[in-house]
């Protein structure tokens, strides 16, 4: 009785040994099952990119073809285009020489009146000389506030002038400028021949020389330190 009890219970616990690893071999075998539709997924998709990414590479293949078509045609179209140009020119030529007939006839009585006419334009061009002798004599006054010297009283201390250094104040000197008043009075033509000779553009106006120049004529020092307050430091120039 005692064997056949021992023999019952080693089945029993054969079978539950043989249930639990049925159990955990069929949950392994469950999940390699998984990783495998999971892995034919992503070959079909990998399948998928490469066959769109083979329409692409072909679309690409084809539009290079194209092009190279293309750019074989065109020095054929235009060599084509330049050998056809001058027709047009040389259909055109024959009502040119039609037409200029006509103004060669229409030119002769055109030649006597200004024949005619000839007389009476001398005798109205007599008085240029004098017009050519007036307009540098009104040149010069023109140029004569900004290239000559101070009419009267000592020079002024240039430098107080943003933008004017030593090497400034010599070169001005040497024009002749030596009052505020003069670089007050300047005029565009002015300005261009000074920055010649200086030579730098656009820096008289950016630096308001003149705007400068004329509140220190007028004396009126209030608004020069106010307006222009790093005159006279070391970031002068």
């Amino acid at each position: 009785m005692s064997t056949f009890f021992y023999m019952l219970l080693a089945f029993v616990v054969g079978v539950l040994v043989g249930w639990f690893l049925w159990g955990r071999l069929r949950g392994e075998l469950d999940s390699l099952r998984g990783d495998l539709d999971r892995a034919k997924g992503e070959r079909d998709r990998f399948r998928a990119d490469a066959d769109r990414l083979t329409g692409e590479l072909d679309a690409c293949v084809r539009a290079r073809a194209d092009l190279e078509r293309k750019l074989r045609d065109a020095p054929a179209a235009s060599g084509a285009a330049k050998a056809s140009a001058p027709t047009p020119a040389a259909l055109m030529s024959t009502p040119a020489k039609a037409k200029s007939a006509p103004s060669k006839a229409a030119a002769k009585p055109a030649t006597a009146k200004s024949a005619a006419a000839k007389p009476a334009a001398k005798s109205t061009a007599a008085p240029k000389p004098a017009a050519r002798t007036e307009a540098p004599k009104a040149a010069a006054k023109k140029a004569a506030p900004a290239s000559g010297k101070a009419a009267g009283g000592k020079a002024d201390n240039l430098r107080r002038l943003i933008g004017i250094g030593p090497v400034n104040e010599k070169l001005l000197k040497g024009q002749g400028v030596t009052t505020y008043a003069q670089i007050a009075a300047w005029t565009d033509a002015d300005v261009k021949r000074i920055e010649e000779v200086l030579n730098f553009d656009g820096r008289i106006a950016r630096e308001k020389w003149i705007e400068q120049a004329k509140l220190l004529a007028a004396g009126d020092e209030a608004e020069f330190a106010r307006r222009f307050p790093t005159a006279g430091t070391a970031s002068n120039t």
